[in-house]
């Protein structure tokens, strides 16, 4: 179950020739592709490039009407690795992943579709997540390509720049015979906006005529000597094709200003965000006039020395906004320009930081600076003056810091992977601290508070692996976590099935939430649902012991805190050989309320009887004590101060964003900490039976209120 319905935005695909398409990013680079002839589609979902994947999904039958095959891989280097169709056969293929981990995984794919090069052109959509709202390694795509030589587009982050990037790839990649990435960072991907739209085009060559007539060219493998070749051609002739496509059908851009003693060289990326701080300055308006001379570089790499060198002739100065480090474009510009026997003065990585996202505030310092330098002479006298502090340095801004405490990411509300770090604590206090191996996915929380458990993370299911370097067979045995997202991905071979070959002796914690869910919930071959186009239902728990694993144990309601705690401690201390499995499933809570709430909301509404579940604390009960908020840590579970005046410390509450998980009771249970969860029914559209109840005991609860308020110390 994706994290959204894309079931009615997908029929703006089908729109044709001159008409007006309105929505986001995501939904234009699907269209883009169908406009283009693409013969196939495959991808891996991630942020921030996700929904591409949930919008292909839910345009399988557009697709199957064009004749375009559409597959969701088993991970980035399966959806890479698919590209080889477009190898020997003059078919476009695209794919999509998150970037860079996602390039990362795709590697070896990738290196060897770039070596032996490709007939049909090979998009390879990477959603660039850096900056404040990442979630992963700060890196960047560029040096990947670089790496590979895979040409590498940036398009300016609007509609129209999107689209033309898409088609332009699929050109520019027949052209030089060399896969093209396109680089859509997290704004790219979501910005709303509008364009013309053309047809959609089936494959002029499809999949089914090149199994009907198949092709080699040993050439194009990559094996001595071919392999050597490969080299030799990339620079002697695909190199320059990039280069002449690119300067002839102008996929850069150059934006004319009457203060033509200055400029600005950007990526197209960073073209609304230059735009936004030239506006501020006074320097542009905003409908993309700029009185400072822009240079677009909607294709990043290769660069085009002879437009780079005609852009800086006859300049004092040009400003480079390149964001993330290493700085590849100003030191490849600085080269460009000696060559050419300029001596314009080029800035960039000193009025702009090194590393981090050009945000708003950075772009406007970093401009506003080199403006203020160079021509200040036409900047307003409140302008010129100079930067006032950043807002974060500012008295009030660090005043507010220290008063409010920083907000990690965190487990959602009924969260089903809360107990089983829960249970790990339980344990832990029984035998004391292990190394704990974690991974990458939802329950990576689990290293931050309340539960403070995860040594170290190095990849999307490789949490067992990690923990390999303390198979030492004496002492503590080592914990590997990995959720069932990784599992599938990458973890089966990398984790279980090195463990069982080399006779691992650790513990292997595996969380299945029945999705992936990190990435938004898409299916896996575990999930429970029942799929048209996909195979599901293949339970972790078969796939280890086929792979060699004898020690298994399947929990099937990770809610159970006692049972987990037991289990992992058995685990923990079994004199069995080889790696100690746990699968550990409950559904995903926010996929499940996702799916219960709309069918609870219809059935109230056409007056069934439905009934909702909640928990709470009984006050009087509570001693104060709040280990169940240090062992559970759910949002719904907070504090209040009691009317009681024999209790110092406020006791713990439940409040109305609760999902009647039950987390919180087990908990309390397991822990042997106090008996004070009550679970409350909430029913809607009662019955004769419900009313006549719900009477009889208001009517007793009443009764025994009134009773223990003429019994209870009053105090003055």
């Amino acid at each position: 179950m994706a994290e959204r319905s894309f079931a009615r935005e997908v029929q703006d695909l089908k729109l044709g020739d001159g008409q007006e398409f309105r929505g986001e990013g995501i939904l234009a680079i699907t269209k883009a592709l169908l406009q283009s002839g693409v013969g196939y589609v495959a991808g891996y979902q991630g942020a921030p490039i996700s929904h591409l994947m949930d919008v292909l999904g839910d345009a399988q039958e557009i697709l199957a009407e064009l004749g375009v095959h559409f597959e969701s891989s088993a991970s980035e280097a399966t959806a890479a690795a698919t590209l080889a169709a477009s190898v020997m056969y003059p078919i476009r293929g695209a794919v999509t992943f998150k970037s860079p981990v996602g390039t990362n995984v795709a590697a070896d794919a990738l290196a060897n579709l770039a070596s032996g090069g490709v007939k049909g052109g090979a998009l390879i959509v990477v959603g660039e997540d850096y900056g404040e709202g990442s979630s992963i390694m700060q890196e960047r795509s560029h040096a990947f390509a670089m790496k590979s030589q895979i040409w590498l587009l940036d398009p300016k982050p609007d509609l129209e720049s999107i689209v033309k990037a898409v088609e332009d790839g699929f050109a520019l990649s027949e052209a030089s015979n060399t896969p093209v990435m396109l680089e859509v960072r997290i704004r790219a991907c979501h910005v709303q906006g509008s364009f013309r739209t053309k047809a959609n085009r089936p494959p002029p060559f499809s999949l089914r005529q090149a199994l009907d007539s198949p092709r080699r060219d040993t050439d194009r493998i990559v094996l001595p000597p071919a392999s050597y070749l490969h080299e030799k051609e990339k620079i002697e002739k695909r190199w320059p094709a990039a280069i002449q496509f690119i300067r002839e059908r102008h996929l850069n851009e150059t934006v004319p200003g009457d203060l033509d003693r200055i400029g600005i060289i950007l990526q197209g990326g960073m073209y609304n965000g230059v735009l936004r701080a030239l506006q501020g300055l006074g320097l542009a308006d905003i409908w993309g006039t700029s009185r400072i001379p822009l240079h677009v570089l909607n294709v990043t790499y290769p660069l085009v020395p002879d437009e780079l060198a005609d852009f800086c002739a006859g300049k004092t100065a040009v400003l480079l906004v390149e964001e993330g480090q290493p700085d590849f474009i100003e030191q490849a510009l600085h080269g460009i320009l000696r060559r050419a026997g300029l001596a314009t003065e080029i800035l960039g990585k000193g009025l702009f930081p090194m590393a981090g996202e050009y945000t708003a505030s950075v772009m406007s310092d970093g401009i506003g600076a080199f403006a203020r330098r160079f021509v200040p002479d036409v900047l307003a006298p409140a302008i010129r003056a100079p930067n006032t502090p950043p807002v974060l340095d500012e008295q009030q801004a660090k005043a507010l810091a220290k008063a409010v405490p920083a907000r990690p990411p965190g487990f959602c509300v009924g969260c089903p992977e809360r107990p089983i770090f829960a249970a790990m604590k339980l344990v832990e206090r029984e035998l004391g601290p292990h190394h704990v191996a974690a991974d990458i996915g939802c329950h990576l929380f689990s290293i931050l508070p309340p539960f403070n458990i995860g040594a170290t993370t190095m990849g999307y299911g490789l949490g067992p692996a990690s923990a390999s370097a303390f198979n030492v067979k004496q002492g503590k045995r080592a914990i590997a976590i990995m959720g069932d997202g990784g599992f599938w991905h990458n973890g089966l071979t990398s984790g279980i099935g090195n463990a069982v070959f080399n006779k691992n002796d650790g513990v292997v914690l595996i969380v299945d939430n029945h999705y992936s869910a990190a990435t938004g919930g898409q299916d896996i071959p575990s999930s429970r649902a029942n799929s048209r186009s996909r195979s599901t239902h293949h339970a972790i728990a078969q796939a280890v012991r086929g792979i060699g694993a004898t020690w298994v144990r399947q929990i099937d309601r990770t809610y159970d805190v006692g049972r987990l705690r037991d289990t992992l401690k058995e685990a923990l201390t079994t004199p069995s050989d080889g790696p100690k499995i746990i699968v550990a499933s409950s559904e995903c809570m926010l996929n499940k309320q996702r799916r219960v709430k709309p069918l609870f909301a219809k059935a109230a509404l056409e007056g069934e009887r439905v009934v909702r579940q909640r928990f709470g604390v009984d006050e009087d009960i509570c001693s104060g004590d709040h280990a169940c908020i240090r062992l559970s840590g759910c949002p719904s579970l907070s504090i209040r101060h009691t009317s009681d005046p024999l209790k110092d410390d406020p006791v713990a509450a439940i409040d109305n964003s609760c999902v009647a998980c039950g987390n919180c009771g087990e908990v309390a249970d397991a822990a042997v900490l106090c008996p004070s969860f009550y679970r409350a029914d909430i029913i809607h559209n009662p019955n004769r039976r419900d009313r006549v109840l719900a009477w009889l005991r208001t009517r007793a609860i009443g009764a025994l209120q009134r009773w223990r308020e003429r019994r209870r110390i009053a105090f003055a």
